[in-house]
């Protein structure tokens, strides 16, 4: 189980249940997400724990958080993420509960990988709508040194290659 943070605009698009935050049964944490209003429309995800970002097709968007989990596995694949801990943490995402943003530092990452991907969506030339286009500028994006991270990993995808193999460790 997991809960997914999500800014007004987004929980204004979904009309979601909104439940009391809570701890998280994934190494990955929490998530975040908000609505990119391009063409075709996308949502935004980033993990509170390692800030690791998530670019996906909003629509539909009362799927989004039943979809997420595939979405997510295809992202730590292409991280190169052991098989092994993808399904551990797709599995452990099996219910979400819907809530507001709670962490201001978070939403600012997710605002500065808003604007970072509007860059990366001219290169890619993401208006035919390929998801493949989404999951490389996931993996872009998440090389993005973030302030939050400076006193360890630096970015997300250092962050997340800690985090598995300290799991890894423990396991």
């Amino acid at each position: 189980m997991f809960y997914l943070h999500c800014t007004k605009k987004l929980l204004d698009r979904i009309k979601p249940d909104i439940a009391r935050p809570g701890d998280t049964d994934t190494l990955l944490g929490n998530w975040y997400a908000t609505a990119l209003f391009w063409k075709p429309q996308v949502a935004l995800l980033v993990s509170e724990r390692t800030l690791l970002p998530v670019l996906m097709p909003l629509a539909p968007a009362a799927t989004l958080a039943r979809r997420f989990p595939a979405q997510l596995a295809l992202v730590l694949k292409e991280h190169g993420i052991t098989a092994d801990f993808i399904a551990q943490e797709v599995w452990r995402m099996g219910s979400v509960q819907y809530a507001k943003t709670a962490n201001r530092s978070v939403v600012g990452i997710l605002n500065e990988f808003l604007r970072q991907a509007e860059f990366w969506l001219a290169a890619y030339a993401y208006t035919k709508g390929d998801d493949d286009d989404l999951l490389a500028i996931s993996v872009k994006l998440a090389g993005t040194p973030c302030s939050p991270l400076y006193k360890g990993p630096i970015s997300p995808d250092k962050a997340l290659h800690e985090l598995v193999n300290g799991a890894r460790r423990a396991g």
